[in-house]
């Protein structure tokens, strides 16, 4: 598989039926080759599809139409090659941080030894800076603590694909750009291919190779592609030095404003009709 085509959505479709039977078409025709490594940001207004193209590529709901192509093999069903951290952390209550990355770690690689596990999830919590909590309940951690577990369950699966739907959403503004680095830190170290969903455009451009911009629902698709040339490891107070950053900010911004205008002249069309 060459490395320019590591992930390949290709023409894909999603399809759910309306309350009369009628196939409607949430995503139509998108397109998207990842390439090994690189780490892209999916952005559009909230109905457009986004996590519904993450939970494609996760297996967690199937394709109506088109594939999708994971070095080589069709991605049909979920599995630990890829991984996802959803929006809230989802640890089980009655675990310790520890024992919820070692809960999927047993899983996933059932012929590690325990202690290979526990080195494995130990590393993973170390990673995510929470070294110090390895025996911590949920209840006795921040909501930024418990997204650090989620992420640290996560990349103990050492997955080829890392799937983040919009998760720092819950969190307060300084949590949020902690963890923004906590990721990208990890991401710089092992060279995940990365597919971050996000509302957020300045997330989107600090964290990304490339900014996917997907148009309105229903039927949405790629409507443009943003390369964003930052180096890394990234700076932040470098990339908000440079005038790149807001031009691509603009660009994304621009995009979005247009998508709504043309949301809002099809409401106008629909009205005159009725």
């Amino acid at each position: 598989m060459r490395e320019d085509r590591y992930l390949n959505i290709s023409d894909v479709t999603k399809s759910y039926p309306n309350p009369f039977g009628d196939e409607i078409a949430v995503v139509k025709g998108f397109d998207l080759t990842v390439t090994k490594g690189e780490v892209i940001s999916i952005i559009g207004h909230s109905g457009c599809g986004k996590s519904t193209v993450l939970n494609m590529v996760a297996g967690l709901i199937p394709v109506s139409l088109g594939g999708i192509i994971l070095e080589s093999c069709e991605v049909k069903d979920p599995g630990p090659d890829r991984a996802v951290v959803f929006q809230a952390p989802c640890l089980l209550p009655w675990l310790t941080s520890m024992e919820n990355v070692l809960l999927g770690l047993k899983s996933a690689y059932p012929d590690l030894n325990k202690t290979e596990h526990e080195e494995i999830a130990k590393y993973c919590l170390y990673q995510v800076g929470l070294d110090g909590s390895l025996n911590k309940y949920p209840r006795e951690m921040s909501g930024g603590m418990q997204q650090r577990v989620g992420i640290a369950r996560a990349i103990a699966l050492k997955p080829k694909v890392l799937l983040l739907d919009e998760p720092f959403g819950r969190l307060d503004s300084l949590t949020r750009l902690e963890l923004q680095d906590v990721i990208l830190n990890i991401l710089d170290l092992q060279k995940i291919t990365t597919l971050l969903v996000t509302h957020d455009v300045d997330e989107a451009i600090y964290m990304a190779d490339r900014i996917c911009m997907m148009t309105n629902g229903p039927r949405a698709k790629v409507g443009r592609i943003l390369e964003i040339k930052f180096p890394r490891p990234r700076d932040r107070e470098e990339i908000l030095e440079d005038p790149d950053f807001y031009d691509f900010r603009q660009e994304l911004l621009q995009f979005l404003d247009d998508c709504e205008a043309e949301k809002e002249k099809k409401k106008e069309r629909t009205m005159q009709l009725v």
